[in-house]
């Protein structure tokens, strides 16, 4: 499945994100915990190679948890600060990284009889989770939400207490999507909106790779019993699974392949990672290094 997409809005974001990076004290990055490796922008990643940082593994409780610990492992090899966290629940534990991230910009400014504004920008992929983070923070419904990719389209500054402000930033996808596979894992969570996309295919292939990573769970959600069936037949036996008929009796194939997407998507099928550290076609490089580095690694 080749996917080429980076709208306007993308390029614009992007620009707003370069300007806005020299005001900040700090970056927070978020990823889907479901494929840590592909909802990681390269870009991001450079972009903000000199500020202090740290990468939160969003979503955790959607995914795999002793995959998870694979990934936190993996990130700590590469220099990373990581943590795996639920938007949802963990935002006092997000604090208390904040807090560890910015501590010595904040001492010097005490030393100086200073109590000074900490700003922190939060990037990512487009429905990782950024405003969603950003709402429990604050504590309220300050920046848009939706299950959907390009709900925030604008930088948006939120504060959160006397002494932090969080720019919350449009989701960014890098201009060419040229792995396939890193491609198409983006659009099993959303990240790529699914009208350009061909849901149909789309909905066979999540179901083929579940099959082979949560066989369990595929067969007692859709009732399989028949697990080596793929393409059209795997998913004419969703539909008499799952009781999903048109009148007169005809499979209804739209309805499968859209209750396939959403109900991934909202951890129906139970706790899946798309992807292991140890399935990375090449090793990869040492993580850029920040200017300054605190000590922030473990499962918010």
């Amino acid at each position: 499945m080749q996917i080429n997409w980076y709208p306007g809005h993308m390029a614009k974001a992007k620009r707003l994100l370069q300007d806005q990076l020299s005001r900040v004290d700090a970056v927070i990055e978020l990823c889907d915990a479901r494929l840590p490796y592909s909802s990681r922008n390269p870009d991001l990643n450079y972009m903000t190679k000199n500020k202090a940082r740290v990468l939160l593994m969003n979503k955790a409780d959607l995914a795999d948890p002793s995959v998870t610990q694979q990934w936190l492992s993996y990130f700590k090899s590469r220099g990373l600060q990581c943590a795996a966290v639920t938007a949802e629940r963990n935002a006092k534990e997000v604090l208390k990284i904040i807090e560890r991230l910015t501590r010595e910009k904040v001492e010097r400014a005490e030393a100086r009889g200073l109590r000074r504004t900490i700003r922190v920008m939060v990037v990512g992929v487009p429905n990782v989770g950024k405003s969603t983070l950003i709402n429990r923070l604050h504590g309220g419904a300050i920046a848009k939400v939706g299950d959907r990719p390009g709900v925030t389209r604008a930088n948006q500054w939120v504060r959160v207490g006397d002494y932090l402000e969080l720019l919350d930033t449009p989701g960014m996808l890098w201009p060419r999507l040229d792995d396939p596979v890193a491609a198409k894992r983006l659009a099993y969570i959303s990240a790529i909106k699914d009208e350009i996309l061909d849901t149909y295919a789309l909905a066979v292939s999540l179901l083929e790779d579940l099959i082979v990573m949560s066989p369990e769970c595929v067969q007692k959600r859709y009732k399989l019993t028949d697990l080596s069936l793929r393409g059209l037949e795997l998913m004419e036996a969703v539909c008499r699974g799952r009781g999903f008929l048109l009148r007169g009796g005809e499979l209804d194939i739209d309805r499968a392949c859209a209750v396939v997407l959403d109900e991934f998507r909202d951890g129906k099928l139970g706790r899946v990672t798309l992807e292991t550290p140890a399935a990375l076609k090449k090793p990869e490089t040492k993580e850029p290094e920040p200017e300054e580095k605190h000590g922030t690694d473990g499962q918010a």
